[in-house]
């Protein structure tokens, strides 16, 4: 397996990105460049293998922005369409490897994705439009344990997204938690001894959003998991970046589209 990683961040943004339709910045502001942030992807990296979790929107313009030239799978958190949408782009990936493109998810997450993108798993009605994504379901048997792809190594973990459950991947000493209100003792668990934790941080300030955390939530969960280095992610229109930089604590800072992590 492989010994060193690089974990790139496409994408830090919440649903809207950053600025959202119509040039809306709301309280970030436009001159500072890491306030510029497509919807949230995450690619992960070895000598040999590239997984990409979840492919939104902004997912063709984040691979040719790195300079991504193969994918070999793509591991979702969930079905959300701010992560998802940009998953007609894996065609290209399909014809050029000649095989299906391996996804994975919870079940929830690709009996929805099987459903509003038939045509990707099943194909067309005519040989020009073949079967393009090879779906691989995690059980319950698969989180909190060892999963293989390549020559990358991670874990997988349940996540409370309020109304469904996300997944999270936890690779050696860092994990990814997005999108997420919550964590129960088991994914706290598998996080424990990361060094960096890359989360979802969409709910700034507020108390009462039900589907994503807040910084109190962060903080709480962390005093637990002990990242030494806790990266926010899913940045919404009201975090702006030097901002951010000033009011959190030293070991917080904010992820911006391109920041760069070795594992």
């Amino acid at each position: 397996m492989s010994e060193k990683l690089t974990l790139t961040i496409l994408g830090c943004g919440n649903s809207s990105g950053v600025p959202a339709i119509g040039n809306y910045w709301g309280d970030c502001d436009p001159n500072e460049p890491k306030n510029v942030r497509s919807r949230s992807s995450l690619a992960v990296q070895s000598a040999e293998t590239t997984l990409i979790i979840d492919t939104g929107p902004d997912f063709r313009t984040q691979i040719n922005r790195e300079d991504i030239r193969q994918i070999d799978a793509v591991l979702y958190t969930h079905s959300h369409s701010d992560h998802t949408d940009g998953i007609n782009d894996l065609r290209i990936i399909r014809f050029r490897n000649k095989q299906r493109v391996p996804v994975y998810g919870n079940k929830e997450a690709l009996s929805d994705l099987s459903w509003r993108f038939a045509y990707m798993f099943d194909g067309g009605k005519i040989d020009l439009y073949p079967p393009m994504l090879e779906p691989h379901e995690f059980t319950q048997n698969h989180f909190g344990q060892l999963q293989t792809v390549g020559d990358i190594n991670f874990i997988p973990f349940i996540q409370d997204h309020g109304s469904i459950q996300s997944v999270g991947y936890r690779f050696g000493d860092i994990a990814y938690s997005l999108d997420m209100h919550d964590l129960d003792e088991q994914a706290i668990e598998t996080l424990c001894g990361i060094k960096t934790w890359i989360v979802d941080a969409a709910a700034y300030n507020q108390d009462q959003n039900a589907v994503h955390a807040n910084l109190k939530t962060i903080y709480r969960l962390n005093e637990q998991i002990g990242a030494s280095e806790v990266i926010l992610s899913s940045l919404s229109l009201h975090m702006d970046y030097q901002t951010l930089l000033k009011e959190l604590p030293v070991s917080y800072k904010p992820a911006y589209d391109g920041l760069k992590i070795s594992v």
